[in-house]
């Protein structure tokens, strides 16, 4: 440590006497960031107040914020939110990450105002495709009208902090939430001072110090979590009601690349609290439980599939839990078709399709179709009111053994009458019954979900899910099949205990985070319709290949 004096005698020959001292200290300030922003791609991120481009009236709009978040953008946050007053609009992020310490106090603003937040993009209405977000869109009260969307939206490194403060937060399949190690800058300053000594019986004793000057000393910077800083993301989680976990997933990606959290675990870690449907956009409100059906929000409440328009069947209907739980309406039992769509010579879709209620029979008639079936591995797709337990188990274990995908779908013959969806007239006599699948308005319910839950992977698109309350008697062996099929039990337990009805419905969200489900169909799919190549016959399930990022989206 270097340091100059000098001194000044007020009296030469008495005392006491007063020195002077110029000092120079170097000082590390610590600054973190979520990501090395030495060549940052984003401008400093902007918020824009969006309407929709088709909204005529009574519009709540979004703020669209994109850009870099810096030590200036909590600032500008909080001018925009005095601007909207008690409007709560959403908060529409796209953003490559920036400042740590900004993103705790802007996910701590978004929280105290009552915001939701979502991952998305924006495009202003007249801008050019290389400039979404142009200037001339802009009016001068600072709002715009636009539309947002999904597909290649991200919200990277520091900005999934901001984005846990809102209290509905929301991404679909085809945004990306990315996380990586907190980078902590250490900035060397040098500060001078200048120290008022009074010398009393020949002692010093400081009585002013003042800062006379400060000048850079060198920087240097470390991806080790520190005690402070490991303090304070860990409280910060607390207070946003997210799962510790996420910290070993930002630890696991260095501050070069980006570890992506599926929307599966965003959920369950309380990142996400919900998913985004195909029809459903970035900046749309969550739905009121008295939503109207025509109302623009996401989270729609499942409506129950239309029962009763199923066929009818002179047998008894089984109950959805042994004896205790209330009786489904009366349909037909299960029944299973290996299905086809398109030319198998060349390129086909197949699939069992299991429809009906779910009978002690119905084992035995899924063992029997799968010995045919030898080595092949075609998904199942289950419409299903539910039916007897201990024959559900019993289903769910031997397509586990086999290893088969699982998913929620209604399966149409052609030529079939809506009241007659499976008419005998279609079905072929062997082989392949050649018909189509639709995830929309397909339902799963009651101890259906058992065998849903069974499937690896087990997937759905927009279908209904249903779950069953057991009985006192069935209790030990119903979370013994969970444990058994990888689900939570204990959360499944809790949401089933805080109603009074027998089955209930759940969000696609819900069992994703109870792991009944551990995947979403994408936009254009539909159940089993997975592509089989040449002489299909033969050839087992050709899953559809994973979406990978693109090289400009890892470069961010």
């Amino acid at each position: 440590m270097r340091f100059a004096s000098s001194l000044h005698f007020k009296h030469l020959f008495s005392l006491p006497v007063l020195v002077f001292l110029l000092l120079n200290l170097p000082v590390d300030v610590a600054t973190s960031q979520a990501a090395g922003q030495k060549a940052a791609g984003q401008p400093p991120m902007r918020f824009i107040l969006v309407h929709h481009l088709l909204c005529m009236e009574d519009c709540p709009g979004w703020i669209s914020a994109e850009g870099r978040i810096t030590s200036d953008t909590p600032a500008q946050l909080r001018k925009i939110l005095k601007k909207i007053g008690n409007r709560k609009p959403p908060i529409v992020f796209r953003s490559e990450g920036g400042d740590v310490d900004a993103a705790y106090a802007m996910g701590r603003m978004i929280r105290k105002a009552g915001l939701e937040t979502a991952v998305g993009g924006t495009r202003l209405k007249d801008c050019p495709p290389d400039d979404l977000r142009c200037d001339a869109a802009i009016a001068k009260d600072g709002t715009a009208l636009g539309n947002t969307y999904s597909d290649g939206a991200y919200c990277f490194s520091a900005c999934p902090l901001a984005f846990a403060g809102g209290t509905s937060r929301v991404a679909s399949q085809w945004a990306f939430i990315g996380v990586h190690q907190i980078t902590t800058i250490y900035n060397r300053v040098r500060v001078s001072y200048r120290i008022e000594y009074k010398i009393v019986n020949g002692k010093k004793k400081e009585i002013s110090r003042k800062e006379v000057g400060r000048k850079s000393a060198g920087q240097s910077s470390s991806t080790k979590l520190g005690k402070k800083a490991s303090n304070a993301l860990m409280a910060y989680l607390k207070e946003m009601g997210v799962d510790k976990d996420l910290v070993d997933h930002m630890m696991s990606a260095t501050p070069d690349s980006i570890k992506i959290v599926p929307p599966a675990e965003a959920i369950r870690i309380g990142l996400m609290t919900d998913m985004l449907s195909y029809s459903e956009r970035p900046g749309m409100p969550l739905c009121a439980p008295d939503a109207a059906a025509e109302a623009v929000c996401h989270g729609h409440r499942a409506v129950q599939p239309p029962l009763a328009e199923a066929p009818v069947s002179e047998a008894p209907a089984q109950n959805a839990s042994g004896g205790a739980s209330e009786s489904l309406p009366k349909t037909r039992p299960m029944d299973f078709l290996l299905m086809s769509n398109g030319n198998c010579q060349e390129e086909c879709t197949q699939w069992i399709s299991a429809d009906g209620d779910i009978t002690p029979d119905t084992p035995a008639q899924l063992e029997a179709i799968l010995k045919a079936l030898g080595e092949r591995k075609l998904p199942i797709v289950l419409q299903s009111n539910g039916g007897d337990m201990d024959a559900a188990f019993a289903m769910g274990r031997l397509i586990r053994a086999a290893g088969l995908e699982t998913s929620i779908g209604r399966t149409q013959l052609p030529n079939c009458p809506k009241q007659d969806p499976r008419c005998k007239a279609s079905i072929a006599e062997s082989g392949l019954t050649e018909g189509e699948v639709f995830a929309g308005r397909a339902y799963c319910l009651s101890t259906c979900t058992l065998v849903l839950m069974s499937g690896t992977p087990r997937i759905v698109g927009y279908s209904a899910i249903g779950l069953v309350r057991p009985t006192a008697f069935e209790y030990m062996k119903f979370f013994a099949y969970f444990d058994e099929m990888g689900v939570t039990a204990e959360t499944y337990e809790t949401m089933m205990l805080a109603t009074s009805i027998e089955r209930k419905l759940v969000l696609r969200s819900q069992a994703l985070e109870l792991g009944i489900i551990n995947g979403v169909i994408p936009y254009g799919e539909e159940p089993g319709s997975h592509v089989c190549g040449p002489q299909a016959k033969e050839s087992l399930q050709c899953p559809t290949a994973p979406r990978v990022l693109s090289d400009a989206q890892r470069a961010l």
